[in-house]
Order: structure tokens, then sequence, then C-alpha cells
């Protein structure tokens, strides 16, 4: 049975006494949900949040070793300041949101690339395309890449189908350990092939080496965050079990699928042109989860705005601290990262 949600106000009583009421007409239910999504997107916070982020990637502009005020400033700055500030834009939009995504699919806030192995199995295919193709185009890298993160994840999610989960606890180790297994696999082709150092500086997550002509293909996770934002309401019912997700006529295992296929596409895309953003995904949705809730829809703004803040914060830490030298934006991450996880792990053993 289908239940009315909308109310009608006094306004809309009949003004005749003696005729029977007759309910005015109203949003049906499902554009009510759409009104309140819509309020809640744009307000004054979230104004002022974009302005922050804003300002921070100024700032970021602005930073850097090269004068440009001298000879060369201006086409420098298109060369190199602009390309970064936009990967860092796109990225840190991109693992934040997959984080997001990640964590609804499996339940569980502990779950985000870096926990699942998504990252490793990037790695791995990046490792067996430089050894099969060296002269591989980045596109074909990235396509590569993509494919072995999808079929990873989808490995991890055949994991937890098979295992007895007893606490949220087993799920990132069950992705670590996973992870800790294909990283020794590309470690040993690596040392094999004589190509390790190449596989450190890809997971070594640093915008050094981004640059006009580089960074193009960054683009295509903007229209991931597109179709994540379109199937937002789907994700968020397929989060809430399958049981669940069926009976409110959501196919969840094609939603499982989709989750699954615009995560790879945006990590092995974030891998083959920066490398490894390690916790990004873990830090973010869960501080905005623990301030708005779990609506995706309205977080999703949230969740991109604050991933692009910290990747930023952190590099710009990272080419400040031993400036003219710098420090790959990764080793912060993790560092902060590793603090947030084990802060959760404790809050969750302390909650029961």
């Amino acid at each position: 049975m289908t239940h009315d949600l909308t109310r009608t106000d006094a306004s809309d009583a009949p003004a005749a006494s003696g005729a029977s009421p007759v309910p005015a007409p109203g949003p049906k239910p499902a554009q009510a949900v759409v009104r309140r999504s819509r309020e809640r997107l744009v307000d004054a916070k979230l104004i002022l949040g974009i302005i922050g982020v804003a300002l921070l990637l100024l700032a970021s502009l602005g930073v850097g070793v090269f004068d440009l005020r001298g000879e060369g400033g201006a086409e420098m700055f298109q060369i190199t300041r602009v390309p970064r500030t936009i990967a860092l834009v796109l990225s840190g939009a991109a693992m934040a949101m997959c984080g997001l995504v990640m964590q609804l699919l499996t339940q569980n806030r502990f779950v985000e690339p870096t926990t699942t192995g998504t990252t490793e199995w990037a790695g791995l295919g990046l490792i067996l395309v430089m050894v099969v193709a060296p002269d591989a185009s980045l596109m074909t890298r990235m396509v590569v890449a993509i494919i072995a993160a999808f079929l990873g994840t989808m490995v991890f999610f055949a994991f937890l189908q098979r295992v007895s989960l007893r606490t949220s606890l087993i799920v990132p180790i069950i992705g670590i350990m996973l992870g800790a297994v294909v990283g020794s696999v590309s470690t040993f082709i690596a040392l094999q092939t004589d190509t390790l150092q190449n596989l450190g500086v890809w997971f070594a997550g640093s915008f050094t080496s981004v640059l006009r002509g580089q960074y193009e293909v960054l683009w295509v996770v903007l229209l991931v965050v597109i179709a994540v934002f379109i199937t937002a309401d789907r994700l968020t019912a397929a989060g809430l079990g399958e049981e669940i997700a069926t009976n409110i006529g959501v196919n969840y295992k094609l939603m499982v699928l989709i989750g699954t296929a615009l995560v790879a596409v945006a990590t092995g895309v974030v891998t083959v042109v920066v490398g490894s953003l390690p916790f990004l995904g873990l830090i973010v949705p869960n501080v905005v989860s623990l301030i708005r809730g779990d609506d995706l829809r309205s977080n999703l703004p949230w969740v991109c705005l604050l991933g692009i803040a910290i990747v930023t914060v952190c590099d710009l830490l990272g080419r400040l601290l031993i400036m003219p030298f710098e420090i790959p934006v990764s080793v912060i991450l993790g560092i902060v990262g590793a603090v947030v996880f084990i802060t959760l792990l404790l809050r969750t053993r302390r909650n029961g």
C-alpha cells in the first residue's frame, strides 16, 4: 500500500462548509523527495565551502619554486601550475567519492580503494602493461589499469560473500590482505623485469609530474562524478542491503556492478596520472557522514569539496615544508589517514 506523505495546508481546505473535503493537488512523494534533496544540496554553508576551497586552489596556483614574475613566467604558469591545480580538484573529488560509494555498497565505514586492494590491482595492471608493451600510450595504460581495478574489486566482493563476517573490522582486514598479496606480485614482476623504480613512482602519489599534455585523461573522472550523482538514489538503496533494495524495486546486483565499475574507472585513471592517494576515501566520507548523515545525493557535493580541500592542503604542505624539494602528497595523506583509521577502529571497539 502506498502512503501519500504530502500535507495539505489549511489554506487548501474547501471553502464550502457543506462540501466533502477533497485533498488539494500536491507534489507526488518522489517529487517531494527531489525537492527536499535540491534544498539540501545548495545552501549558505555549501557556498562558504566552495569559497574556502577556491581560496585554497588560488594558493596552490601561487606556490612554487619558479618565479612567475620573471621571463617565461606566464608560460610556466600554464604548463605546470594550472594543470596541477586541475589535477588536485579532479583526483581529490574522485577518490573521496570512490570511498563514499564503496562504503555504501559494502555497508562498512572502513572500506575505500586503499583498504580493498583496488589501488594495488590498478598498479598490477600498470606493471603488466610496462612489461608486455613498454611503449604503450597513456590511454592504453589507463584502460588496463581500469580493467585490473574492476576485476580486483569484484574479487574483493566475492570474498566478502563467502566469508562469515562477525565484525565490521574483518572487511578492511580482508581488503588489506588482498592488496598486500597483489602488491607482492607486482613487486616480484618489477624485480624480475627491472621496473621496480617505475612501480615506486606510480605508488608514490605526487602531483610533481602533472604537466600540460599529460593530465587531460583525468577529465574522465568528472564524468564518473556525474554518473554517481545521477545514480545516487539507487546506490543509496543498494546500500541498504539486497533484500530491502529488491523490495523497493532496485536491481541490487546491477547497482553493485555499476558502482564497482565507476570506482574502478576513477581509481584506474587517478593511479595512472597521479599515483596512490591513500586513505582519502576513508577520511572524507566518515567526516561528512558524522556531520550530515548517510544520504549519498546530499553528501556528494560535500564529499567532493572536502576531498579537494584535503588533497590541496596536503599538497601545499608537501611543497612548502622542505622547499625547493617536495614531499609526496601520499606521505602526508598516509599519516593523516592512518590516524583517522585508528581513531575509527577505537571508536567502533568502544561502541561495541
